[in-house]
């Protein structure tokens, strides 16, 4: 069998992250506490931005969470991108895509909008689909307000928050909610069933492992039939006309690489406007590891500006 295509810094990487112990043979605490450790990512100089500030909003259960506002510079108005991070559900927080969305409004010059939704198993499904969904809204009821563009309003994620992007379309679809420009999808989980070649050909040893998807499933859903839930799998919609243009960028070493391809094919086959792209030599979560994959991380959001400027 053919070796993996591997930037060579991806190969450095992985031989450092697998001397760690695998996520799934630890609790969601301890993972927790292993990356609340980890060194703050120093930023290039060339990030400019009018402002960044938190806030917190309600959500239909009557709790509060923490969104992060990236203003670039300028009056506006600006194109507003509603960013989910990824983490299966489980893990990380918008610490975690700070440098990555700070660099996405400034490269973009959009007003990011970064969202702390609220984490399984403490808040399993359907809680941070809801929290993903009522800071869409909240961003349409505000959009005057952040100096943002309200036909210009995209959704993006990276894997878990990929997933909960295209799931706030769906959401918006029964709905029949506010208008979502585009939605911007890196390496997104779209089912649960582990199964597709991907999954076995980088079952281990490629940053995430097959059983760690499996562990990220078993502590996010309630029973194991939510699995077939379109809004947990978004490949089994059974509708998915009239859903936003979509931007879906796979990593080539990657187990969630052929249900992100399999979930742009069902898309444009369903009469969607879809843009899909591989990232040759990557692996999972390049996007936010900025220590390691700046460059690749700049280029993927030249990308992102391109096809929002085309919407």
């Amino acid at each position: 069998m053919a070796l993996p295509n591997l930037l060579l810094k991806a190969q450095q990487y992985l031989q450092t992250f697998n001397q760690q112990p695998p996520l799934h043979t630890m609790t969601p605490a301890e993972v927790r506490k292993l990356r609340a450790t980890a060194k703050k990512v120093n930023l290039p100089t060339n990030v400019n931005l009018s402002t960044i500030t938190d806030q917190w909003i309600t959500v239909r259960d009557g709790e509060q969470i923490k969104i992060r506002l990236y203003r670039p510079i300028g009056e506006g108005p600006f194109p507003v991108i509603i960013y989910y991070h990824g983490g299966g559900w489980v893990l990380n927080s918008i610490e975690t895509s700070d440098a990555s969305c700070q660099m996405l409004a400034s490269m973009t010059n959009s007003i990011v909008v970064s969202v702390d939704y609220r984490l399984a198993p403490e808040y399993k499904f359907p809680i941070p689909m809801y929290d993903a969904y009522d800071v869409f809204l909240w961003v349409t009821k505000n959009i005057q307000a952040i100096h943002g563009i309200p036909e210009k309003i995209s959704v993006m994620g990276d894997s878990a928050g990929a997933n909960l992007a295209t799931v706030v379309t769906l959401q918006a679809k029964q709905a029949n909610g506010p208008t979502i420009a585009s939605q911007i999808l890196l390496y997104p989980v779209t089912e649960l069933t582990y199964d597709s070649p991907s999954y076995y050909e980088f079952a281990e040893g490629y940053g995430l492992n097959k059983k760690d998807m499996e562990w990220f499933g078993n502590y996010y859903l309630e029973e194991d039939s939510q699995k077939n839930n379109p809004y947990v799998a978004p490949l089994k919609a059974k509708d998915v006309t009239g859903l936003p243009a979509a931007l879906i960028i796979v990593a080539e070493n990657d187990v969630l690489r052929d249900e992100g391809i399999a979930y742009g094919d069902y898309l444009k086959s369903s009469g969607v406007y879809v843009e899909q792209l591989m990232a040759k030599g990557l692996i999972h979560s390049f996007f936010t590891k900025n220590e390691i994959f700046q460059e690749e991380i700049e280029k993927t959001i030249q990308t992102v500006h391109s096809f929002i400027n085309q919407k």
